[in-house]
């Protein structure tokens, strides 16, 4: 069995994550302390109690995600033995979930991974002002269909596909009129389901812009190595393992799309058969199931799915 770990983004952050690990293990302990020292912030706590509406911040929910997934991996690791140059294949994380990726496989530090991504969702939310933007979800279309869509509706405005998930959901970004257009073109064409999204701002889409060159700043700072297992980039859906393309990756990932199904396709083309997602949530392991129905999928985020687990 080849095996991948894969690594959520925002969206599956909950109240209570990683509240149950860090009780039973102190290697979670661990990885939260050092986010918590690293931001100057006690986010553990948010993270474990709340409130919602602050944890769902994107500067918050951002290293929260990380900090739940790290934690998950340093477990398996002291408590199921996982090695990871020797147990799994390659890694791939689903937009913010990259960076936990690269912090997996080596790639970053723990406490550079959490400050890069406080900067970055803060970059994010600064990018366009409240109200500006919008993003949606077509589910049933696929994605030269979404492209078609959002090409009718910029209408001179932006209107870029944000997420290409697989099984039928691409997710739209760009001005709110824009992506406004675009549901009721795709409503018009009879698209399974169009709906605006709760999202605070218009992630990986052009409007980004600014918040691009904040983490093009902010990555010519931190050290980056090659990662010891082979990491997925969400702008390329295939490996990217030198320092500088890393960095080249995670600047274009803020504007471009999230290739996730390619990027999963192109891992079970190369023999994965095994994905196992760390941290909050299921979702990744749900869009598995789509892209790539031969493979077994598992999520990992508690003490009892710890005991489950098997190299």
């Amino acid at each position: 069995m080849a095996r991948a770990l894969i690594f959520p983004g925002q969206g599956s952050q909950a109240v209570g994550m990683g509240k149950a690990l860090a009780e039973a293990f102190p290697q979670a302990r661990a990885v939260f302390e050092e986010v918590d020292a690293a931001l100057g912030q006690p986010l553990s706590r948010l993270m474990f109690e709340g409130p919602v509406e602050e944890l769902t911040l994107t500067g918050n929910a951002q290293p929260a995600l990380m900090a739940a997934s790290l934690a998950v991996l340093r477990v398996l690791e002291a408590e199921r033995g996982l090695d990871m140059a020797r147990d799994v294949a390659c890694l791939a994380g689903h937009s913010l979930g990259e960076y936990s990726a690269l912090a997996a496989a080596g790639a970053l530090t723990l406490s550079d991974t959490a400050r890069l991504l406080r900067i970055r969702g803060a970059a994010m939310q600064r990018a366009v002002s409240p109200g500006d933007g919008a993003m949606a979800a077509l589910i049933g279309a696929e994605i030269e269909a979404a492209r078609e869509i959002a090409s009718e509706a910029s209408e001179g405005a932006v209107c870029d596909v944000a997420n290409d998930n697989g099984g039928g959901q691409v997710v739209l970004s760009g001005d709110k009129v824009a992506v406004e257009r675009a549901v009721a073109i795709a409503q018009a064409r009879g698209i399974k389901r169009a709906v605006m999204l709760n999202v605070s701002a218009p992630f990986h889409c052009r409007l980004m812009g600014p918040a691009a060159q904040a983490m093009r700043a902010a990555l010519a700072e931190v050290a980056l190595k090659v990662p010891v297992v082979p990491v997925y980039a969400n702008v390329t859906a295939a490996p990217v393992s030198e320092p500088d393309a890393i960095r080249a990756a995670l600047v274009e990932q803020v504007t471009g799309t999230v290739r996730w199904r390619e990027s999963v396709s192109a891992m079970a083309a190369a023999g994965i058969d095994a994905f196992t997602e760390l941290g909050a949530g299921k979702v990744l392991t749900g869009l598995l199931k789509r892209i790539a129905p031969g493979a077994a999928g598992s999520a990992i985020g508690t003490p009892a799915d710890v005991a489950a687990f098997a190299p």
